[in-house]
């Protein structure tokens, strides 16, 4: 082979390489342009999933009061004549099991809902920080809204009619 070909021939295999490089590069970008996207997702439409439920023949949602012992906010989906209405249910470290929409007065066109932070819940919109404690007890502004609920024995008890008196938070929300 002449030296002619011997350079050519090396820079056949640079530039081969320089192609393979780049092909891994463009691949990484797509890959992490689409983890991206997903993550943007699931903030637009909050981190939470929403189990469903359905009234039983009395009208009511009925849960095990044992169910939300860990203090830990369980989020559930009711679809009410008008449409879906989210909801969570916690238990605060004064022993009290709450309920509110995973909504507020203010926040609710942008349909995010709460996530919780400790003893708090926290607003996936503005990012404000209410005290499990005080849920259905403070309403209006950014407070999540209040959802009648009450203990009877060991079950948590809320009516279908209460839950459905939330559908307006969500009717504009993108669900």
């Amino acid at each position: 082979m002449s030296q002619r070909q011997d350079k050519r021939q090396q820079f056949e295999n640079s530039s081969e390489e320089q192609g393979q490089d780049k092909s891994m590069y463009l691949w990484g970008l797509m890959i992490l342009a689409v983890a991206l996207i997903g993550a943007w997702f699931m903030l637009q439409n909050g981190s939470t999933s929403h189990a469903s439920v359905t009234a039983g023949q009395d009208g009511t949602v009925r849960f095990a009061a044992a169910d939300f012992a860990d203090g830990q906010a369980q989020y559930f989906r009711y679809q009410g004549q008008a449409g879906p209405v989210k909801f969570f249910v916690v238990k605060s470290h004064d022993g009290v099991i709450r309920a509110a929409y995973d909504s507020c007065d203010v926040c609710y066109r942008e349909g995010l809902g709460y996530r919780q932070e400790g003893d708090d819940m926290v607003c996936n919109n503005c990012d404000q920080h209410f005290r499990t404690d005080l849920v259905n007890v403070r309403k209006g502004g950014c407070n999540p809204a209040p959802l009648m609920r009450r203990q009877v024995g060991e079950e948590v008890v809320i009516r279908a009619a209460d839950i459905e008196r939330g559908a307006g938070y969500f009717a504009v929300a993108s669900n």
